[in-house]
């Protein structure tokens, strides 16, 4: 089976550099879920070189400065699902770029916590 990031067509790129590309996600879970994929193939954020991962993190700023002008968010979740236990189904290492609104959830707070939804919530008294 061929990796769906290793033959993006180049009309769904947004920007690229030297250490990978821009997108935005095919399923998104918010207006501009956008990816910031390595074009070398690698499952994991850990395999890149200092280079590759300071030219993926300034495509994660561009990409940040397109969706403020474009969908003005009020924040942003960053992540990477790195390994199959984190829940990564593409095995080639992309980033996630999630726009937030205000009122997209009722109570965002715990973000990325939820990961793990028994866990998310550490502020409640138990």
């Amino acid at each position: 089976m061929s990796c769906p990031f290793c033959t993006i067509p180049n009309e769904r790129i947004i920007e690229r550099n030297d250490s990978g590309y821009v997108i935005r996600d095919g399923f998104p879970v918010s207006p501009g879920h956008t990816l910031i994929i390595s074009h070398r193939h690698i499952g994991s954020f850990f395999e890149l070189s200092r280079q590759e991962r300071d030219d993926l993190l300034e495509l994660l700023d561009k990409a940040k400065l397109v969706l403020d002008q474009d969908f003005k968010p009020n924040a942003y979740n960053i992540g990477i699902n790195d390994g199959s236990a984190a829940g990564q189904t593409v095995p080639h290492l992309h980033i996630h770029l999630i726009p937030r609104f205000d009122g997209d959830m009722a109570d965002p707070r715990g973000g990325v916590r939820y990961v793990i939804p028994e866990k998310a919530d550490y502020w409640t008294a138990r």
